[in-house]
């Protein structure tokens, strides 16, 4: 229990926070992988070259400051990050080492502002917080080993290899010792560990894109190319260069806190998935899912891809429209070509926008949505729902990458 001098010591850093996080969390960084480089490969390098990372974490340390008196408020980013950590391997020997160079970065950034008191708090709050983790991911661990047989890394053999798009290639997983595999819940990820030319591991989550219950697990990933802001993929590129039928990976048993929620007729008769790109990965297992359930709603899918080449799973759904009634399936595509125009294998051109969503959702009073997309598609559809009425209840989102949140984009 947090002692209410500490409480209140906390509390009291929250604007500073608000003011320095990022630059707070980028010396927190810069120090771990310095003084600790062992725990470098649980993180992904882009994501740290982006900045996505610090701003993420500098996001989650300023919410617990704020909340720390309203643990209720933080139930869903603990549920997340454990769940992310779980599926990492993340283990208690690790929490002293990111609480010292935390602690470390709080007394560098804050100089002679940095009282005892401050950072005996500070240490108090985060002994607290890695109890809570250390519990929570304990019970995950525990699960993983009684619901699907292992815990940690386990070696799956790459069944089949196919084309999903131009940008996307999917492998089929089966357990390397032949032992069936426990259904996953749609919109939950496996976490790759792959070896690097350094002898070093580094790990990447991909979504499950199959229907739960099959006799593979199925991961469908985009190559990602250098930007402006990222270099190239490592383990994408290398997927894609160079994973063959027959070839062995390692995983770790399914994660993640973005699944479908239980549903029945009287409380919900629609229920909308909005992609965008790679993110239809997820959402196409919960479509699975759903159109599975005996218990029917109407579901529609509204997919956003830049055009035909990039369009992935277009033959798997167009199958799944033609034998499900109650699906509604429509394909937007921001930059059609000439070929796509030609064969008409799109339903509009464009973003997602509010007449598009007026047209395909005529009641959200009984409608639950799910999002998966790049971040500006997740803010633009999030305020488009919010400015509808639509409850944050009822929206139900994933971030490709750093977790973020839309609720600052709320309409007041």
């Amino acid at each position: 229990m947090i002692k209410p001098n500490t409480i209140n010591v906390i509390k009291a850093t929250v604007p500073v926070l608000q003011q320095h996080g990022e630059a707070l969390t980028t010396l927190f960084y810069e120090r771990m992988f310095k003084n600790n480089p062992e725990v470098k490969p649980f993180f992904n390098q882009a994501h740290q070259h982006s900045g996505g990372q610090q701003r993420a974490l500098a996001g989650a340390i300023c919410a617990y400051a704020e909340h720390i008196d309203e643990p209720e408020k933080l139930a869903d980013a603990v549920e997340l990050i454990a769940q992310k950590h779980a599926s990492l391997g993340i283990k208690k020997e690790h929490y002293p080492i990111v609480g010292e160079n935390l602690l470390a970065a709080i007394k560098t950034l804050l100089g002679d502002a940095a009282t005892d008191e401050i950072i005996n708090a500070w240490a108090e709050a985060y002994s607290n917080l890695m109890e809570i983790f250390i519990n929570r991911e304990q019970a995950i661990y525990d699960h993983h080993q009684k619901s699907f047989g292992w815990q940690g890394f386990k070696d799956f053999k790459v069944v089949k290899r196919e084309n999903s798009s131009n940008t996307i290639s999917s492998l089929y997983l089966q357990a390397a010792d032949d032992m069936p595999l426990t259904p996953h819940t749609s919109g939950q990820y496996i976490t790759v560990k792959w070896p690097t030319a350094d002898g070093v591991s580094t790990l990447r989550n991909y979504s499950l894109s199959n229907r739960p219950g099959s006799e593979h697990y199925r991961i469908s990933v985009k190559r990602e190319l250098a930007s402006i802001s990222t270099p190239s993929g490592v383990v994408s590129n290398a997927i894609h260069d160079t994973i063959e039928e027959g070839d062995i990976i390692a995983i770790s048993p399914p994660c993640g806190e973005f699944t479908l929620q239980a549903f029945d007729k009287t409380s919900t008769n629609h229920i909308v998935f909005i992609a965008g790109g790679v993110g239809i990965t997820p959402l196409l297992s919960m479509l699975h899912t759903v159109l599975d359930n005996k218990n029917a709603v109407d579901v529609t899918l509204i997919q956003a891809v830049v055009n035909g080449d990039s369009h992935a799973f277009e033959e798997e759904i167009r199958s799944l429209a033609n034998e499900h009634y109650n699906f509604t399936w429509h394909s937007r595509y921001s930059d059609p070509n000439g070929n796509d125009r030609n064969n008409q294998r799109f339903d509009s051109e464009g973003f997602i926008d509010d007449a598009l969503l007026q047209d395909l959702v005529t009641s959200t009073a009984h409608t639950q949505f799910y999002l998966c997309g790049p971040e500006p598609m997740l803010q633009q559809c999030y305020q488009l729902l919010r400015h509808n009425n639509v409850a944050s209840s009822q929206i139900h989102y994933e971030f490709f990458g750093p977790a973020g949140s839309l609720e600052h984009e709320t309409p007041q």
